[in-house]
């Protein structure tokens, strides 16, 4: 598949999605790149942006509104505001595709029209209904999340895969191309602990859907209530799902620290791939 202008082949190597917040209550990286009076920091953004790529990261994924349980819903004008004059900085300075993380059509419009070249939604196109036909008309990448405003499933794993079917009906429906679709289960999204062990267990028979998987497992309450540790020691958590989810066929994977991930993924990569 093709995002922005580099060309990704999916099963040949996994992929890092190095994570941009430019927020101020992100429940990992908040405040980081974000000063008094909404503005990001896009010094310190770029410089982020620098050092990510220089680890082995593919994409930078920007967000400007919290998704973390609690978190507080900010206006389009103000999502606006923190995310597109740095994704414009990005473009300017770096040859690498930018993701924005978004549920909003406005604000995925204007990101667009900045540069981003793929569109993030945690809501997998069903909670802004011109989302799709958007993405159908700039051409641009997608990836559509499970998520649920509730954590009853009568089967989990076919409830989501069944839920996920949905959010890529809605987006062929609307003409968005097939080789465009990246799908993401959704962990730490409209499920319990154990739900998300669960689909932690089963990732591979989210490939049966037949499109790329995405990981994004950086430090989220699964690790740290498996672990019993806080945001900031779930490093090592971290890289066990990830390793586990190349393992069982993700192609992408959404991560804060790329250095640790790339070097436990090249590795991974390396074993699975020699051969016997």
């Amino acid at each position: 598949m093709i995002i922005g202008k580099k060309e990704f082949r999916i099963g040949k190597r996994p992929y890092i999605m190095g994570i941009l917040n430019v927020t101020p209550d992100s429940f990992s990286d908040g405040g980081q790149f974000y000063r008094e009076g909404d503005i990001s920091d896009v010094d310190k953004a770029l410089a982020a942006v620098r050092d990510m790529l220089s680890q082995g990261a593919d994409i930078i994924d920007v967000g400007g509104e919290s998704t973390r349980p609690g978190h507080t819903k900010i206006s389009v004008a103000e999502e606006i505001e923190r995310t597109c004059f740095v994704i414009e900085a990005i473009k300017e300075h770096f040859d690498v595709p930018v993701s924005l993380d978004t549920y909003k059509s406005q604000v995925a419009q204007a990101g667009i029209m900045a540069g981003a070249d793929m569109i993030n939604d945690i809501w997998g196109l069903k909670y802004d209904e011109k989302m799709a036909s958007l993405i159908a008309e700039t051409g641009v990448a997608c990836c559509l999340m499970h998520n649920r405003d509730n954590t009853n499933y009568y089967s989990l794993i076919s409830d989501i895969k069944d839920d996920l079917n949905d959010s890529i009906n809605i987006a062929l429906d609307a003409g968005i191309a097939k080789d465009k679709i990246i799908i993401d289960p959704g962990l730490g999204f409209g499920k319990t602990y154990e739900q998300n062990v669960k689909v932690m267990h089963n990732l591979e028979k989210f490939n049966e859907l037949g499109y790329p998987l995405l990981l994004g497992t950086s430090r989220k309450s699964l690790i740290g209530n498996m672990l019993e540790l806080p945001v900031e020691e779930r490093e090592e958590g971290t890289l066990a799902t990830t390793v586990y989810g190349y393992m069982k066929g993700c192609s992408f994977f959404r991560v804060h620290n790329v250095k640790s991930n790339f070097r436990a993924l090249k590795m991974v990569h390396g074993i699975m791939s020699s051969e016997t």
